[in-house]
């Protein structure tokens, strides 16, 4: 997964959100990470998709 970073991102955020008494925030990270997580197996599912829309119109043009 090339944007596992933006989990580890997430991650430290909210545990320096936990150690400085800041449980709202801490709660909207394990949001966050749980849309980004969503997000990021949406975009691996549609690629394919995408790659065999660009083939079929690049075919239709020839």
């Amino acid at each position: 997964m090339q944007n596992e970073w933006l989990l580890d991102v997430i991650s430290d955020l909210k545990t320096f959100a936990v150690a400085n008494g800041m449980a709202l925030l801490a709660r909207q990270l394990d949001q966050a990470r749980d849309v980004a997580l969503i997000e990021m197996a949406s975009n691996r599912l549609e690629a394919p998709k995408a790659l065999r829309m660009d083939e079929n119109r690049t075919g239709a043009d020839t």
